[in-house]
């Protein structure tokens, strides 16, 4: 069901690429839009890795150096018939954990000191089948599709709003040029917000795939949704300095806060994604 949703948002998203493109640059400013967006995403794609490990100052480890982190991470691997990944741990006290790389053979799973410390094994297995799944969906390669065709989009809004202000929009008469300026300005706010809130709805899809995906491999949903609480209750006590830019790759949102923050949240809620996994549990 998540992946078809996940096919329907990206549908959604290219539909509102190609009407925004045509309206506002035709088909050469549609181009040049997509263009630029790709190249911007492609660098982070092939790169992200690298980019996100050193933003959090992640320490590679290996069985000696994190015993119990390591094993569990080798276990997964091994029954999801994956190739082992490098596994760092991030010198933070929040609890949390993310996984990049750009298919299984680039892969890195990253756990912060506090993951480590808080979680049991049980708990800890959870989280990182969580984090494998998201690997062996090919979720980067999604999110990076997601991102290039939303960033064309704000591209395209950003030339409504020249247009709109500038006087781009043409015409004869001054009502026909106010008019397309309206025209301008509504397009620029409405494809912003709406791309926006597409991308954060094909990332929240794309969590609860990467929840039921980790509940099979681990073969225990009760321990994500229990990490999954415990992740809840902490992140608000425990603040992390996050970049908000890769906030969306981590289990949990390092951020807390309600309102319009929940609303753009690249994240689903924790009570839905907890009582998902319990239902779980619930049929066998």
């Amino acid at each position: 069901m998540n992946s078809v949703k996940t096919v329907g948002l990206m549908v959604g998203l290219t539909t509102l690429l190609v009407v925004i493109g045509e309206l506002v640059g035709g088909r050469n400013g549609m181009v040049v839009a997509l263009g630029l967006a790709t190249v911007m995403n492609l660098i982070s794609y092939w790169f992200s890795d690298k980019i996100v490990l050193a933003i959090y100052r992640a320490k590679e480890v290996d069985e000696a150096t994190a015993p119990v982190l390591y094993r569990i991470v080798r276990k997964l691997t091994e029954k999801a018939g994956m190739p082992m990944p490098r596994v760092y741990v991030i010198p933070q006290a929040q609890p949390n954990a993310f996984a990049t790389g750009r298919n299984p053979q680039h892969a890195a799973v990253a756990a912060t000191q506090g993951l480590v410390q808080m979680m049991d094994e049980e708990e800890l297995e959870g989280v990182i089948a969580h984090e494998l799944s998201h690997v062996r969906n090919r979720d980067i390669l999604i999110g990076t599709i997601a991102a290039t065709m939303a960033g064309a989009i704000m591209i395209l809004a950003r030339m409504a709003q020249f247009a709109a202000i500038f006087g781009g929009g043409g015409g004869g008469r001054d009502d026909d040029r106010g008019g397309n300026a309206f025209v301008m300005l509504f397009v620029a706010v409405f494809g912003s917000v709406a791309a926006l809130l597409i991308q954060m709805a094909i990332s929240r899809s794309r969590e609860y795939q990467a929840d039921a995906s980790g509940a099979r491999l681990s073969g225990n949903p009760h321990g994500l949704a229990r990490a999954l609480a415990t992740l809840g209750r902490t992140t608000a006590r425990v603040p992390m300095p996050a970049d908000p830019a890769t906030s969306h790759m981590f289990i949990v949102s390092p951020f807390s806060g309600g309102g319009l923050v929940r609303m753009f949240s690249t994240h689903p809620p924790l009570e839905e994604r907890v009582r998902r996994l319990e239902r779980m549990v619930a049929d066998g």
